[in-house]
């Protein structure tokens, strides 16, 4: 079982949960009591936003992520929809766009302004009316500006261009009629091109997001699917579910086989669902049960045993939902790698839970913070709506750099382990850049600190690695230590071959830009 695991070597195994203190938590928050099996809790660098109980229709409310504490019993709500509000999802490259669907068949879109709210909004910045019948699920698309898909109890999911001028739309650009039943989970690989879907009917689905056509389908008998998930780039998904015997359930599937599961466990015998989340950067994955106050973590890679339990986070306080921040909103400095949001209606509580790296060195651990998505579109909507597929753009999280104002390359996820071979090497001097995007002045600034970087003394630039100095530790004695200067001397071999990659992309960028010069001189 998984709760009994072999030795596994990661830098991850010591990860650990820590609640927030009560000062640092959500208090007196009227949490709904609606028993839709979704996440009713949606997270942003600038808010927090929460179904709500509401008389006569259905609301949730939008909190300043930094205003902590009792809730005035009249915080102004949203609160346009006529039915009880199932989902809500802040817009990953605007945050103060949030959508919402509901009871009443509708999916509203808003605008939520930049100081605190005076009173209720009433009045959506967009509406969109095409469903039957209630829509119980909403997903941005990962890289596309203003494309979201929602998903309704007519079995129908429709793609919503709200680039648009309309205020209210009724017609979607595409329907994707694949499903016989209701719709319990969607998920997008990384660059939006696949849909994965998990339906009443027992069946997981990989659906192609443009033509609409279903590329694999799986009706695993012992397995029964109600959340499913994309695992990032290593062409896997992840399912929770239960078996045959009512017990709580994974399963681990190969996205172009859906026929026999990779990996099938069971876990406990609870009723509660298992939300699952994965982080592509760190390649965790995280499951959160409804009903119980435990996390469980594991490590996925792409060869067998695929699944390597970490460890659990315990509570006694039953989540009824959750939220997660994105990567751009944790606290580097603190070695933060994930931040929950649990809902606590039994206490009127929101508790933030950091999942923390263990490290003695108070510098940027860029080995836990590898390039992560950034809150810029790769794509607008008209380019997606035409066929085209691209990767996130990504961005650094370290404090005070650039790429955080202006973002870098877009490159590849690395590869969990090992070295990056050639192929993938290749792949990621194809991808593009944003610094043709940048102002010339910011271009000016990277160019001479590249030369400042370069002018340094050989020595200092090789001997730092993540803080410390390489020549001052004395030699291994044990093989223990052996090992874990070993896996140090990976890491850094990692992050050289990174660093030569961005190199040669900028190499090829400064070409193009000499060329396109000399074009125009010439003009």
């Amino acid at each position: 079982m998984s709760w009994h695991p072999k030795y596994h070597s990661s830098k991850f195994r010591h990860v650990y949960g820590k609640a927030a203190s009560k000062d640092k938590c959500y208090d007196c928050v009227p949490i709904t009591h609606n028993v839709n099996d979704n996440h009713f809790c949606a997270v942003n660098p600038s808010f927090i936003a929460v179904v709500t109980e509401c008389v006569g229709g259905g609301a949730f409310l939008v909190i300043p992520i930094k205003q902590t504490g009792k809730l005035d019993p009249h915080y102004p709500k949203v609160c346009g929809h006529k039915g009880n509000v199932l989902d809500i999802k802040w817009n990953p490259f605007n945050d103060f766009v949030i959508a919402s669907c509901s009871e009443d068949a509708t999916v509203k879109i808003w605008d939520i302004p930049n100081q605190l709210l005076k009173g209720n909004i009433t009045t959506p910045k967009k509406e969109l009316i095409g469903h039957a019948r209630r829509v119980g699920l909403i997903e941005w698309h990962p890289t596309a500006d203003n494309i979201l898909f929602s998903s309704g109890y007519d079995y129908k999911i429709m793609i919503w261009n709200l680039g648009v001028s309309a205020a209210v739309l009724s017609k979607p650009v595409k329907i994707l009629d694949a499903h016989k039943d209701v719709v319990l989970s969607m998920s997008f690989n990384t660059d939006g091109s696949l849909l994965a879907t998990a339906c009443r009917d027992r069946k997981i689905r990989v659906i192609d997001s443009h033509a609409g056509t279903v590329l694999q389908e799986g009706n695993y008998k012992s397995h029964r699917a109600s959340k499913v998930s994309f695992l990032g780039n290593m062409k896997m998904l992840f399912s929770t579910g239960t078996s045959r015997w009512n017990n709580r359930q994974i399963a681990l599937w190969d996205q172009n086989d859906l026929s026999v599961p990779l990996l099938e466990e069971d876990l406990d015998g609870s009723s509660g669902l298992l939300f699952p989340f994965y982080d592509s950067d760190t390649h965790m994955l995280y499951l959160v049960g409804k009903g119980d106050g435990n996390i469980r973590y594991y490590e996925i890679s792409p060869k067998k045993p695929y699944l390597s339990y970490l460890m659990e986070y315990h509570s006694h306080l039953p989540q009824k939902g959750v939220g997660v921040m994105p990567k751009r909103g944790l606290d580097v400095a603190a070695c933060e790698i994930f931040r929950f949001y649990k809902l606590i209606p039994t206490k009127s509580l929101i508790e933030p839970v950091s999942m923390i790296v263990p490290r003695r060195s108070e510098s940027y651990q860029a080995d836990i913070y590898p390039m992560t998505a950034a809150a810029q579109p790769a794509l607008t909507a008209e380019e997606w709506l035409t066929g085209i597929n691209k990767g996130p753009l990504l961005v650094s999280l370290r404090p005070n750099s650039e790429g955080v104002k202006s973002l870098p390359q877009c490159l590849e996820p690395e590869s969990p382990i090992g070295a990056t071979d050639l192929s993938q090497q290749q792949e990621a001097q194809g991808r593009m850049s944003l610094e043709d995007k940048e102002m010339p002045r910011e271009i000016e600034s990277r160019r001479k600190r590249q030369k400042v970087d370069e002018s340094l003394p050989e020595n200092e630039q090789i001997s730092l690695f993540n803080g410390f100095d390489i020549f001052e530790r004395p030699p291994p004695k044990t093989e223990s230590e052996l090992l874990q200067m070993y896996y140090r001397q990976q890491e850094e071999i990692r992050r050289l071959r990174e660093l030569v990659i961005q190199r040669d992309i900028q190499i090829k960028q400064m070409t193009l830009q000499f060329r396109n010069l000399r074009l125009d001189t010439d003009n």
